[in-house]
């Protein structure tokens, strides 16, 4: 099997990403890997797509350290390639992160996945369930019993009125955005630094108020869902808490968050599968929920981090499990050949 990795850059990839430890799981598996980023796609005037893979020189490395080293060697082989020579398309990118910079690439995975869809690719997650999931507003579509009350408006006096509403304070955070980035708690209305956090926050466009959970404090559990079911081996779940450091709210990795062994409870398992019908419905493959108490306030289904972590805290690497997923997918794609949606075959 060859699986292609769908990434920011390559220059970007880190050997704490999850990405890098799905590929290390596919070719100990013996399957064949290549990376992809969002300028490597072409569309020939006879429709055939074509992608520019970067592929490894040399042998399989076993280590993040000499699988990024490989990719990133003067070396390391661009072959372009037809799209059908991909037997899956693994969607890794954050657009958050090329949205302001270079906005032509945020979306490219997701457009140029579905034309790979098109001719047979299997595409994960769906390019069309991720099309309606480019932000938090995504959350707002599941139950609202599942989700802390919210407002999304780029109005000041929208969120004083909400933050008025809710004495426990509030959350701010831009609508389209990741890693913790312009993450604020606000207290009331009369903080002195409003208007400011406001401007910092409203550049990156719409902003999303959730009103506090005081059980934050502790920080959030990440829990990986796979084909909407929380991803569990032998009794061990995939899923950690992130605790945040003294004085800050935000419990991100990429914010100084510490990662720390997570209990699942009876009661985060029925909150995971309040959503599983719509993340079924929608072709989410592989999803991490944000939750604080029994509130989910993020649904990560671009690139949910947290693989190696979690493999550090309980000795279990789940990336394997994940590549024996699609493995299984291509296998029943080659069962039922022509029959079965990418978005159904994707949480198959």
């Amino acid at each position: 099997m060859r699986i292609a990795f769908f990434v920011n850059s390559i220059e970007g990839e880190a050997t704490y990403y999850a990405t890098t430890w799905l590929a290390l799981a596919a070719l100990a598996r013996g399957h064949d890997v290549c990376y992809v980023t969002p300028g490597d796609f072409v569309l020939r005037s006879d429709d055939s797509l074509l992608v520019r893979a970067t592929t490894l020189h040399g042998p399989k490395p076993k280590k993040p350290e000499t699988l990024l080293n490989a990719l990133k060697d003067e070396r390391a082989k661009i072959k372009t390639i037809d799209v059908n020579e991909v037997d899956v398309l693994f969607l890794r990118n954050d657009p958050s992160e090329d949205a302001e910079r270079r906005s032509w690439a945020a979306y490219a995975g997701v457009n140029f996945g579905r034309l790979a869809v098109d001719r047979g690719v299997i595409v994960v997650n769906d390019p069309a369930g991720l099309r309606g999931a480019q932000n938090k507003l995504y959350l707002q579509g599941f139950p609202e019993i599942v989700r802390p009350t919210s407002l999304i408006s780029r109005s000041i006096e929208e969120i004083r009125d909400f933050i008025d509403a809710h004495p426990d304070g509030v959350i701010l955070k831009p609508l389209q955005g990741s890693g913790g980035k312009n993450v604020f708690k606000i207290s009331s209305r009369e903080e002195a630094n409003l208007n400011q956090i406001f401007e910092a926050a409203s550049g990156e466009g719409y902003l999303i108020a959730q009103t506090y959970l005081p059980e934050a404090t502790a920080g959030d559990v990440r829990l990986f869902l796979m084909n909407g079911q929380p991803l569990e081996r032998d009794g061990v779940h995939a899923a950690l808490r992130r605790v945040p450091a003294k004085g800050d709210v935000r419990s991100n990795m990429h914010a100084s968050g510490k990662p720390e062994a997570a209990t699942i409870t009876p009661e985060i398992l029925a909150l995971a599968q309040k959503l599983r019908p719509k993340l079924v419905e929608d072709g989410m493959f592989m999803v991490g929920l944000d939750i604080v108490g029994d509130k989910i306030l993020e649904i990560n289904v671009f690139t949910p981090g947290g693989l190696p972590e979690i493999a550090a805290l309980y000795g279990v690497d789940f990336s394997e499990d994940i590549i024996i997923a699609l493995e299984d997918k291509l296998s029943i794609r080659q069962l039922y050949p022509g029959t079965l949606s990418n978005r159904s075959l994707a949480t198959l």
